[in-house]
């Protein structure tokens, strides 16, 4: 592989993630009052929303991770004998 990772399996591995999210965005829009949706679900989706991006970052570098972790070339990021000083 070439190090890129495809919408494919990011999909493939995110499917549960997405689906959690939208329950909690569900659930907080749902819990809100009436005239204060805004105030009452605000916090609650930006919080859903960011931990769906943390894991899916968090994914995404370890699909990237897998497919550099075993490079033929023998170099490794931080690999002391290729430090210049």
């Amino acid at each position: 592989m070439d190090g890129k990772i495809s919408k494919k399996q990011l999909k493939a591995l995110l499917a549960e993630d997405v689906e959690t999210m939208l329950e909690e965005v569900a659930q907080a829009m749902n819990q809100a009052r009436p005239g204060s949706i805004i105030d009452d679900s605000e916090e609650l989706v930006r919080a859903a929303a960011g931990e769906f991006r943390r894991r899916l970052f968090e994914k995404a570098l370890q699909l990237r991770g897998q497919s550099e972790a075993f490079s033929p070339s023998g170099e490794r990021e931080g690999d002391l004998d290729s430090v210049e000083e």
